[in-house]
C-alpha cells in the first residue's frame, strides 16, 4: 500500500491514522517500504508518524547520530506530538536513544529493535565495495535471517546509495558515528519504558547487545523472535506487531491496586 509523503517546512513524513502518536525512525540503509507492515496494522489503533530522516541532506559536519537527533527533535516541536510512543530501527533505535536522553518530556514509551549505541557489526572493513552488485547483495542479505527477505528492490535501493559518491561518503560518516557514541554510560539514566523486541539471528546487533540494553536500561523488557535477522519488523511483522501492541496497550491500563 502506498501512503502520501507530506512535505512541510523542511520535514518529509507519512502521517497515517489518528490517536496518541506511534513515531518510527528508519536505519541508514532504511526506508519507507522497512515499515510498511507496521504502518497498515498500527495505523488503526495511533497516529504512524514516519518522518524521512536527512541521512544524504545534512552538511557533512552535521551527519552524525547528534545531528539526526536534532532534526528529530525540531520535527517533533513542529508538529506538537506528546506524549509520543518511539520506535526505531537500527541507527534509528540509536537516534530514539539520544533523543530520549535529551528530551524525555514528550516521550511515554521507547522501543528498540536491532539498535546500535552500544555494538554493531558494520559492512566490514572494504565496505562501500562500489560497483559489485554480488557483493552488495550479499551484505544486504546478511541482514536478514532468510536471505530471500532482500529482494530486488532492497539490493537496488542499497546498491544505488553505495554507487554514488557523496550517499558513501555521509553513510561511512554516520556509521563512524554511530561507534564512536556509545551509550554504555548514559543508558541508566532512560526511566522511560522501554520494549527491546530483537532477531535471535541478529548478526549486525547479535542477542547479546539486547541483553546489555536490557541490563542498563532500568524500565525495559526484552523479547527475542526466532529465525530473525536484524529488522524484525520486516522479517516477522506479525510476531513483532503482536508483541508492540500487547506493550503499547499495557501501557494504557490503570496501574493495578496493590
Amino acid at each position: 500500500m502506498q501512503y502520501e509523503i507530506k512535505q512541510e517546512e523542511k520535514f518529509r513524513f507519512i502521517e497515517e491514522g489518528e490517536g496518541e502518536p506511534l513515531v518510527l525512525l528508519h536505519g541508514l540503509f532504511g526506508a519507507l517500504s522497512n515499515f510498511m507492515d507496521l504502518i497498515e496494522y498500527f495505523r488503526h489503533h495511533y497516529k504512524v508518524v514516519v518522518p524521512i530522516l536527512p541521512l544524504f541532506e545534512m552538511d557533512l559536519i552535521h551527519t552524525t547520530v547528534g545531528g539526526l537527533e536534532k532534526f528529530v527533535h525540531r520535527f517533533i516541536e513542529y508538529r506538537d506530538y506528546r506524549n509520543l510512543n518511539l520506535l526505531g530501527n537500527s541507527l534509528g533505535g540509536h537516534v530514539a536513544l539520544v533523543h530520549a536522553l535529551r528530551h524525555p518530556e514528550r516521550i511515554k514509551s521507547i522501543t528498540l529493535t536491532g539498535s546500535s549505541g552500544l555494538f554493531e557489526n558494520g559492512m566490514g572493513d572494504s565496505y562501500p565495495k562500489r560497483g559489485d552488485y554480488e557483493y552488495i547483495k550479499k551484505k544486504t542479505e546478511l541482514t536478514f535471517y532468510d536471505p530471500s527477505t532482500a529482494d530486488k528492490e532492497l539490493v537496488d535501493e542499497v546498491y544505488e546509495i553505495v554507487n554514488n559518491r557523496l550517499k558513501a561518503i555521509k553513510i561511512i560518516a554516520l556509521a563512524k558515528s554511530a561507534i564512536r557514541n556509545n551509550l554504555g554510560e548514559e543508558l541508566n539514566q532512560i526511566k522511560i519504558p522501554t520494549l527491546l523486541i530483537w532477531g535471535n539471528n541478529d548478526a549486525i546487533t547479535p542477542p547479546f547487545v539486547g541483553r546489555e540494553f536490557q541490563r542498563l536500561i532500568p524500565n525495559s523488557e526484552l523479547y527475542f523472535i526466532d529465525k530473525c535477522g536484524h529488522a524484525p519488523m520486516m522479517e516477522t511483522p506479525d510476531e513483532f506487531n503482536k508483541i508492540l501492541h500487547k506493550f503499547l496497550r499495557k501501557l494504557n491500563e490503570p496501574a493495578a491496586v496493590a
